[in-house]
């Protein structure tokens, strides 16, 4: 498993990938609403489940949530978390880009020997 929490969070599935629709910017567009419409599902789900917490118990006011202002460790872990974030909402256009790469370092790779065979 990857030490890098940004690769980690690029990570994709053998194979090519399936697309459905005609329009493949049309269907990478979905797949980026799509990660972000997940990943802010599960942070409205959390973020209500501790001002339900907080409110029960009593020990802080929503008011307090809004005023708080995060130390240099936790700016630094926040700001981590938005790097992986990014990466995972944008990861199918950077795996498009290493692909359409890795097909140009081919296709390079296929110029290089077929020049050293006609030219002998």
């Amino acid at each position: 498993m990857s030490t890098d929490p940004i690769k980690e969070a690029g990570r994709k599935a053998k194979g090519k990938r399936p697309y459905f629709l005609q329009d493949e910017q049309t269907e990478q567009l979905l797949s980026v609403v799509l990660a972000i419409a997940g990943e802010l599902a599960v942070v409205r789900e959390r973020l209500d489940t501790v001002e339900r917490l907080l409110d029960k118990n009593g020990v802080l006011r929503r008011e307090d949530i809004e005023s708080f202002r995060p130390d240099a460790e936790q700016a630094q872990q926040r700001q981590l978390w938005h790097q992986e974030y990014i990466a995972r909402i944008l990861r199918i256009l950077q795996q498009e880009r290493e692909a359409i790469s890795e097909t140009a370092r081919g296709e390079i790779a296929l110029e290089a020997v077929v020049k050293e065979f006609t030219e002998k």
